[in-house]
């Protein structure tokens, strides 16, 4: 694998392949790992085979409950941000994440901010028995999130654009 490519595998709770992809490292910063990931990039969505069809950029917070996906139009949402578990990085190149359902999108057309799939959330909860401690955590990053989407706190109103750039 190249030197600058990190694989990035999104796990659901209870083991279950979600989304796998490489993706170009772009930066390191205090916020966390910036990748990119071009049109027509092989990857695995819900657990099956795709190919990207819009780049994006991702940041991978150093210590956070969430990572989040900055998109170019056409796509409808301008940010995307899935709650997760902290990052587990097992070198330089590999990224583990274990999705936690909820979602915080704002949408590129009226800047609407969205708490989406609850009902996901609720649901795992009681299947895979989620810990207190992580209902807590995927809870109060779902709500920062909702707050900063619609606030303009950085990096989710501008500062992703410069990353972005490099892969449109």
């Amino acid at each position: 694998m190249p030197s600058d490519v990190v694989r990035v595998i999104y796990r659901k709770f209870d083991g279950g392949i979600h989304r796998d992809y490489p993706a170009r490292r772009l930066a390191e910063d205090d916020l966390g790992v910036w990748v990119g990931v071009t049109e027509g990039t092989e990857s695995v969505y819900h657990g099956r085979p795709s190919v990207e069809q819009i780049p994006f950029v991702l940041l991978v917070p150093h210590h956070a409950w969430w990572t989040c996906m900055f998109n170019p139009p056409p796509r409808t949402s301008e940010v995307y941000c899935d709650i997760a578990a902290p990052a587990r990085w097992e070198s330089d190149h590999t990224v583990h994440l274990v999705d936690l359902d909820l979602d915080v999108v704002r949408r590129r057309n009226t800047g609407l901010v969205e708490l989406l799939d609850e009902d996901e959330f609720a649901e795992h909860r009681a299947r895979w028995g989620y810990p207190d401690d992580l209902v807590t955590e995927a809870q109060a990053a779902s709500r920062w999130l909702y707050g900063a989407l619609g606030d303009g706190t950085e990096p989710f109103a501008t500062a992703y654009r410069k990353w972005l750039a490099l892969v449109v």
